[in-house]
């Protein structure tokens, strides 16, 4: 059988519920004429008589009371997909895929942004993604994420479009023991206090943009850090530092861990260390209702809508 036109469905329904043709053509803002026409072919495509008329108006036959609950059914699915949609298009419904640094997520502008976007577009799915910036921002070039917050900029990927979220300190992390964790709290360190340091920093791959900004800062103070030690993440770093191996440098978000045997101390403004968090983006996203809605919520919140 042919597929039975949503409209004729509807019109049937109209005719049920309205009792006659002469009104339900009003309702439906056509002629009587071929309203009758389109419930007669409706009755031809089933094989069986739909409509009883009366001597004035129309009553539903038994096949016909069967078919204005499923045609009910189907109508009001039919609005739902409509809506779905129309949701879509407007970004509010659908999937996104979200990757984050470890550090990133520390920072209490990502949680707070992902419970907004939750409150805002709870039909939309997240799905979410930690590892390195490396690893992050390929993955968003090959279209398995979406968007991802990540500490460096690129240059080398023009697929990508880059976006200043924020900007944060970095501060010094030594062993609970070390002789500068006794240092009056809050005093901030100068980078050449920490020349003869045994240095735990985490590798280049899964944090470029501050593994490159940190070994920048000690050629500017004049050498070279003692690296022992290169650990797959930032979390992985202050283990390592807790177990005294040596120290790091981190962001300032990262001091929210805590961690036994772990003490943090500012840096020195003279240092000129700071973790910028970037949003990246495929640069052919922007026809992507949900991602740019997501970059749109993200820009409010920088400005404290």
């Amino acid at each position: 059988m042919a597929m039975i036109e949503l409209k004729r469905l509807n019109a049937f329904v109209t005719v049920v519920e309205a009792g006659s043709i002469t009104r339900a053509a009003e309702l439906l803002f056509i002629q009587q004429p071929p309203l009758t026409r389109l419930l007669q072919g409706l009755e031809q495509d089933f094989g069986v008589p739909l409509l009883q008329r009366l001597p004035r108006g129309v009553i539903p036959t038994e096949a016909g009371e069967v078919l204005l609950q499923e045609a009910r059914a189907v109508l009001a699915r039919a609005e739902q997909l409509n809506a779905a949609m129309r949701r879509a298009a407007q970004g509010e419904q659908g999937r996104i895929r979200i990757g984050f640094t470890s550090s990133a997520a520390l920072h209490t502008f990502v949680p707070a942004l992902l419970r907004r976007y939750r409150e805002i577009y709870p039909s939309v799915s997240t799905q979410l993604e930690e590892s390195g910036s490396g690893e992050l921002l390929e993955a968003v070039v090959a279209g398995q994420l979406d968007v991802a917050f990540v500490r460096m900029p690129v240059k080398d990927m023009p697929e990508l479009e880059m976006e200043k979220v924020l900007e944060e300190p970095m501060w010094v992390a030594v062993p609970a023991g070390h002789r500068l964790a006794a240092r009056v709290s809050g005093q901030p360190l100068k980078l050449e206090e920490l020349s003869n340091e045994p240095f735990v920093l985490y590798r280049r791959r899964a944090g470029q943009g501050l593994y490159d900004a940190i070994l920048a800062a000690y050629v500017r103070a004049g050498f070279s850090p003692h690296i022992v030690q290169e650990a797959p993440r930032l979390t992985s770093c202050l283990s390592l530092v807790g177990a005294g191996l040596g120290i790091s440098i981190v962001p300032a978000s990262m001091t929210r861990l805590g961690g036994d045997g772990v003490v943090f101390l500012p840096l020195d403004a003279s240092t000129q260390l700071s973790a910028p968090l970037y949003l990246a983006r495929r640069e052919d996203s922007h026809a992507s209702s949900i991602i740019s809605t997501f970059c749109q919520l993200v820009r409010r919140l920088q400005a404290g809508d």
